[in-house]
């Protein structure tokens, strides 16, 4: 099992990127748009992991704050300890962060990845598709997320892909909690009530709702506890349309 920090070193002590709390593991290669990202930072030597998924050929989309000095991309996984035909791990040519990303206040947290070659679509390895502009989220929309991360604050990464559902909540639940929540630019999930949600180790990874990618898990507090805050992929949509335009 990779002991990865995914970039603890860079956020603040009370806030800190996704992993699967109160999951179970998925069904293997049920989700075969999901990428996992083996990330190395050049001038510290260490190395990350985050998720992300494939919405084009060459391209994932994940978060911003998983930006490091490189980045692979292994498609079809289930257990990232365990190779299979399925996988297909491919470099990352380019990353484009938004250009308005704010490393601290985890705002704008949304990046595009162009592979170094396209992936060959299979019944493992898939696209999955991005909402339309017109659509609302609305509290009690009930979604997924996935990932390779944590079940636990403390506990190792998981091998496997695991999976959970997460209740979409009023922005105000995460404006309470959160100085930088935007309810613009931003998703809150997660019941209060529940120990489910994302934490360290599995940053990048869409929320899903109806088979569409609606959020980016980008952040939440150490101990797991929801409310979490995802990236809102509507609001950017522009930005992500005329970017992949020009690659």
């Amino acid at each position: 099992m990779f002991l990865l920090l995914l970039l603890s070193f860079a956020l603040s002590p009370r806030v800190e990127g996704g992993e699967i709390i109160g999951g179970h593991e998925a069904r293997p290669h049920s989700r075969p748009y999901m990428a996992y990202l083996n990330t190395y930072n050049k001038n510290s030597g260490q190395m990350f992991q985050c998720g992300g998924f494939l919405i084009r050929k060459d391209v994932v989309l994940t978060a911003a704050h998983c930006h490091e000095s490189l980045i692979n991309v292994t498609l079809g996984a289930h257990n990232i300890q365990q190779p299979e035909e399925t996988w297909q791990k491919i470099s990352v040519l380019k990353t484009i962060l938004h250009p308005n990303f704010k490393y601290k206040k985890f705002s704008n947290d949304i990046m595009l990845l162009k592979l170094q070659r396209n992936a060959r679509l299979t019944k493992e390895v898939g696209l999955l598709k991005l909402p339309d502009s017109q659509i609302q989220m609305r509290p009690g929309q009930v979604c997924s997320a996935a990932g390779w991360g944590k079940v636990k604050p403390k506990a190792n990464l998981s091998d496997r892909l695991l999976e959970v559902e997460m209740i979409v909540q009023e922005n105000a639940k995460c404006k309470r909690r959160y100085r930088n929540y935007n309810g613009t630019t931003q998703l809150c999930i997660g019941d209060p009530k529940e120990r489910k949600g994302t934490l360290m180790g599995d940053s990048g990874g869409p929320l899903v709702c109806n088979n569409v990618a609606q959020g980016i898990i980008s952040y939440g507090k150490k101990n797991g506890k929801p409310p979490r805050v995802c990236t809102r992929i509507t609001n950017f949509l522009p930005w992500i349309k005329n970017t992949l335009r020009k690659m």
